[in-house]
């Protein structure tokens, strides 16, 4: 919880190889939800050169196309390639679903969350935000149809030297027909410049490489759940561990870290804190926590200072999380990209 001095975060586009497979896994879980609520549902998938595998444990009363929805999510995002796919998919472990069946927790597992007070709607460090607005920001101008040179894949960094924006760094999949100093002069103008003003005195860094024409499958892999550090806090606070994407809420991986973080918010505008920092962890088949803690750092302490209270008046089982952050409702492939806090769901 103590911000170092000098430290880098990070977020990609929706076009990234391993956020693509992130979409497809929360396309899965939602089309299932939809027609069943009480779906299990815990959907992994890899792309590579195009080969896409889907993997993983439904157990449902849904008829749904794993295939189908994987090759919409693919083309809107922006790819036109026929992807050859293969799919891997069985009903819930007996030995899990019996824990579940009565309200238990769908696995064992720590969750963090996280809130500041910074000055930012969010409620998150700036540089989160920021890193978040560059890779947002990219993909609209991709979407727009003015910059028709702009491919579906990119990335971006921001590393912070204090509260200072010492390096902006932007990769993005472009076309053959642009030379890369007019992909930096663009990106300066039309993304950079109207998101931190003056640049004069921050590096910034576009396609270090000095290409990226190739992205996608085509060129990398892809993995459900590899970006949760752009996920959740970009390692500025721990990570339990667990992956968001193609999980229902039984599993506390994904909706306990909801929790946690608006536990964060809660307590943050409840102490008047300067940041808040809440840990929960479950053992499998139990529904309640076996640990529920909060750190709460006032203004003026840091973050080692902070004081640790137990958290109370919360229903922390799955079920009482499901109602209360109303997650029936969500539609989950909304929080694929660009990061699950700090972007107006129930959980903020």
């Amino acid at each position: 919880m103590i911000k170092p001095h000098i430290y880098t975060v990070e977020s990609v586009t929706s076009g990234h190889p391993d956020k693509v497979c992130d979409q497809i896994s929360d396309a899965i879980l939602d089309e299932c939800l939809r027609q069943d609520p009480k779906s299990r549902v815990a959907t992994e998938t890899f792309g590579a050169h195009g080969l896409l595998v889907i993997g993983g444990e439904v157990t449902t009363n849904t008829i749904f196309n794993a295939e189908e929805i994987a090759q919409k999510v693919y083309r809107d995002i922006g790819y036109n390639e026929d992807l050859r796919i293969i799919t891997n998919i069985i009903k819930q472990s007996p030995d899990i679903a019996q824990g579940v069946d009565t309200g238990g927790a769908g696995d064992q597992g720590i969750m963090y969350g996280y809130a500041a007070k910074n000055g930012s709607d969010e409620l998150l460090p700036e540089s989160i935000v920021l890193v978040h607005k560059l890779t947002k920001g990219l993909e609209n101008l991709r979407r727009s149809g003015n910059h028709n040179w702009i491919g579906p894949d990119g990335k971006a960094q921001v590393t912070m030297e204090g509260n200072r924006v010492k390096t902006i760094l932007v990769s993005t999949q472009h076309s053959e027909d642009i030379s890369q100093d007019e992909i930096k002069k663009l990106l300066i103008e039309n993304l950079i410049t109207p998101l931190v003003g003056d640049i004069s005195n921050i590096e910034i860094l576009v396609n270090p490489t000095g290409k990226f024409v190739v992205g996608g499958f085509i060129a990398d892999a892809g993995l459900t759940g590899r970006k949760i550090m752009v996920d959740t806090y970009c390692g500025l606070v721990p990570h339990g561990g667990g992956c968001f994407s193609g999980k229902d809420p039984t599993k506390v991986d994904r909706s306990a870290a909801y929790m946690a973080r608006k536990i964060a918010v809660d307590y943050l505008k409840k102490y008047q804190a300067r940041e808040v920092f809440t840990k929960l962890a479950y053992a499998i088949g139990k529904p309640n926590p076996v640990m529920a803690a909060a750190v709460v750092v006032y203004p003026g302490q840091q973050g080692g200072d902070g004081r640790e209270e137990k958290i109370t008046g919360y229903d922390l089982t799955p079920r009482g999380i499901r109602e209360s952050l109303k997650l029936d409702e969500v539609k989950f492939a909304d929080t694929a990209s660009w990061g699950h806090f700090g972007r107006g769901f129930p959980w903020q």
